[in-house]
């Protein structure tokens, strides 16, 4: 069974031997390559939302619950993640700065992560995901160093895509508007 406890210390463990997220990639490999024992341990998903499972100035570890046919806009997050699927699908666009054009970006590429799938993203990566099915898609995220620091980070508006700061409780946001529009199509 998924054993939260010893997850955390695994993932601790491996970014005091390695500060880049490739053995912390392997961490989070083995835990979704049993996803139905990531539900048993986390719940089976219920509603969208970002629930801690650790936190510290090098390592956050989040369980992100996207709502169905959720969408963030496009952000960075100036440090590596991986990205661990236990349940669903998550859709990631990555996107490119276009030089002399005041921050706009462009789409460069796109990546689906479905359950098992464990994907590094490196520090300068700007991406944003979608989940494109009508039920929830569960994932672990894990940060090498504080999420929840904006310092530095970007987030781009979804119709201009201009570049604009980070704002956390906007995010958490989003998923609290995924839960109420969720909420009144089955009301």
């Amino acid at each position: 069974m998924f054993d939260l406890d010893q997850f955390v210390a695994d993932c601790r463990q491996a970014v005091s031997q390695d500060s880049s997220q490739k053995s912390v990639r392997e961490v989070i490999a083995r835990a979704v390559s049993e996803p139905t024992q990531v539900v048993k341990g986390l719940g089976e998903p219920q509603r969208g939302g970002v629930q801690t499972l650790y936190r510290a100035d090098n390592l956050t570890i989040l369980n992100v619950i996207w709502g169905p046919r959720m969408t963030v806009m496009p952000h960075n997050h100036q440090m590596w993640a991986v990205i661990g699927v236990y349940t669903g699908r998550e859709d990631n666009i990555f996107w490119r700065r276009i030089p002399g054009s005041g921050g706009r970006v462009e789409a460069a590429g796109a990546k689906a992560l479905c359950e098992k799938d464990a994907e590094p993203l490196g520090h300068n990566i700007i991406h944003s995901v979608t989940n494109p099915i009508p039920r929830f898609t569960g994932a672990i995220h894990v940060y090498g160093g504080d999420f929840f620091n904006p310092a530095r980070r970007s987030e781009w508006d979804p119709e201009t895509l201009l570049e604009g700061p980070f704002d956390p409780d906007r995010a958490v946001r989003r998923f609290e508007e995924a839960n109420a529009f969720l909420a009144k199509g089955q009301g």
